[in-house]
C-alpha cells in the first residue's frame, strides 16, 4: 500500500524510519499488506537524506495521487494541517495524525468529514506519545462508564518538577536544564503555561464522554509558581507536586477539566513518575483505576504510534471504523472552581492561630529553615472558590490543588 508523510521533522522522519526497519512485523499485522512511503511533504530540502526522490513541496502531488491511501501528518500546528487533513479526507484517503493541537480544536469537524466519505482519521500518537492510550479508551475500557482521568501529560514540566524535588534545583535553573537537554523549546511556554496538556485533556475528555471540548473551556495553570518552599512543605507530608491535567465526570450533561499543579501522595500510581516520562490514569466503574505508563515524546517512541494507526487504517480500507465523538456544548465543561470540592495546599504569610480562627480542620506543614510568620497547611475538601473567600484577608503565597488520584 501507498502512504505518504506531511511533515519531515522529527515524529515524520521517525515514522519513515519506522515504516521501512519493521516491515516484516508490519506485514504481519496487515495480511501480507506493506507500506510504502511514496511522497514526503516539507518545504525544506534535504539533499543527502537517502529518501531525497520522495520529497515534494506541493501537498497537490499527494492529494491527486490515486495510489496513495493513508497519509501520516506529522506537520503539527493547525494551519496548513487543517487545510490539508481536511482535503485528503474528502477526496477518500485516511489520515492519521500525531497533531494535539490540531486535534483539540478541529477534532469533531475532521472526525465528521472522515466519516461521511467513509475514511479514517486517526491520532493515538496526540495524546501519550509512545504510549498507548486512544485505542485502549476506545476499546479496552469500553465497557465502562470512564468516571475521572488524571495524566501527567508534559514531559518538560515533569522533568523540571522532578528536579526541584530531587535535586533542589530552582525553577529557572530546572527549565535550562531542561532547554539545554532539549526538553524543552526555546520558548517554553505552552509546556510551562500548561497549554500543552490541555490540549491532550480535550482530547481524552472527548473521547472519553463523547462530547467535543475545546482548549478555551479547559482552565490552565502552570508551573512558574512553584518553588522550593512548596517542594518542601509538601515532602513533609509525604507527597509531590506534579503539572496534571484533570477529567471529571458529573453527568450526561457535563464534567469538569482543568489543568493545574496538584500535589499527589506517595501512594498513588502518579508519584512516582519521574523525568520526561508521562502517565495516564483512568478511572473506570468496573475495572477501577489503570495507569497508562511510558515516554510521553520523542521521535522513535511517537513514530511506532503514527505508524500503528497507519497499520489501522490499512486494515479498514474497506470500511470505516467506528470511532470519533459528537458536538458539544459551550457549558458542557462546568465551573470547577465553584462546583468541585478538594483538599488544599496553602502557604501563606500568616500565624497558625489565625489559620485555625477561619478554618475548622486543617494539617500545618513544615519545612527546614521555616520563617516564623510563614505556615503550609492541607485543608479538609471544598470549593476553591469558598477556599478563596477564607483566605480573603489572608496574606497567601501559593495554592495547589490536592488529587484523590
Amino acid at each position: 500500500m501507498k502512504v505518504a508523510v506531511m511533515g519531515y521533522g522529527t515524529v515524520g522522519s521517525g515514522v519513515v524510519e519506522v515504516i521501512e526497519s519493521h516491515e516484516k512485523v508490519i506485514k504481519k499485522r496487515t495480511d501480507g499488506v506493506a507500506l510504502e512511503v511514496k511522497r514526503i511533504l516539507d518545504l525544506r530540502e534535504f539533499p543527502d537524506d537517502p529518501h531525497a526522490s520522495l520529497f515534494t513541496k506541493d501537498f497537490n502531488e499527494i492529494l491527486n495521487d490515486g495510489e496513495i491511501e493513508v497519509v501520516a501528518e506529522t506537520m503539527g500546528g493547525v494551519n496548513p494541517a487543517y487545510e490539508f487533513t481536511k482535503k485528503l479526507l474528502e477526496a477518500g484517503k485516511s489520515v492519521v495524525s500525531s497533531n494535539k493541537e490540531l486535534v483539540a480544536q478541529k477534532g469533531l469537524e475532521l472526525l465528521e468529514t472522515a466519516k461521511a466519505h467513509g475514511v479514517n482519521y486517526l491520532f493515538e500518537a496526540s495524546v501519550g506519545g509512545g504510549i498507548p492510550i486512544i485505542r485502549p479508551m476506545d476499546q479496552c475500557l469500553a465497557a465502562n462508564n470512564i468516571e475521572g482521568i488524571a495524566g501527567i501529560l508534559n514531559g518538560t514540566t515533569n522533568f523540571i518538577l522532578t528536579k526541584m524535588i530531587e535535586d533542589g534545583m530552582t525553577f529557572e535553573d530546572a527549565l535550562k536544564l531542561a532547554q539545554d537537554n532539549g526538553y524543552a523549546e526555546k520558548d517554553p511556554t505552552a509546556d510551562i503555561e500548561g497549554f500543552d496538556a490541555c490540549r491532550k485533556v480535550c482530547i481524552l475528555a472527548s473521547l472519553a464522554f463523547g462530547k467535543h471540548v475545546y482548549p478555551n473551556q479547559v482552565e490552565c495553570e502552570g508551573i512558574t509558581k512553584i518553588t522550593l518552599e512548596d517542594v518542601a512543605y509538601i515532602s513533609s507530608a509525604k507527597g509531590v507536586i506534579k503539572l496534571l491535567g484533570q477529567i471529571k465526570y458529573i453527568d450526561e450533561n457535563s464534567i469538569a477539566a482543568f489543568v493545574s499543579p496538584a500535589v499527589v501522595f506517595n501512594g498513588s500510581q502518579l508519584a512516582s513518575v519521574n523525568g520526561v516520562f508521562n502517565a495516564i490514569l483512568v478511572r473506570g466503574d468496573a475495572v477501577g483505576d489503570v495507569c497508562f505508563y511510558g515516554p510521553g515524546a520523542g521521535k522513535l517512541p511517537t513514530a511506532s504510534a503514527v505508524v500503528a494507526d497507519m497499520v489501522d487504517a490499512a486494515k479498514h480500507t474497506q470500511r470505516r471504523k467506528i470511532f470519533g465523538w459528537g458536538e458539544g456544548s459551550e457549558d458542557y465543561v462546568i465551573d470547577h472552581k465553584e462546583k468541585i470540592t478538594m483538599p488544599f495546599y496553602v502557604r501563606a504569610k500568616a500565624k497558625q492561630s489565625e489559620i485555625q480562627r477561619i478554618f475548622s480542620e486543617v494539617k500545618f506543614l513544615t519545612r527546614y529553615g521555616q520563617p516564623s510568620d510563614e505556615v503550609a497547611f492541607i485543608t479538609d475538601e471544598m470549593t476553591e472558590n469558598k477556599l478563596r473567600q477564607k483566605l480573603d484577608a489572608i496574606n497567601t503565597i501559593n495554592i495547589i490543588k490536592v488529587t484523590n488520584y
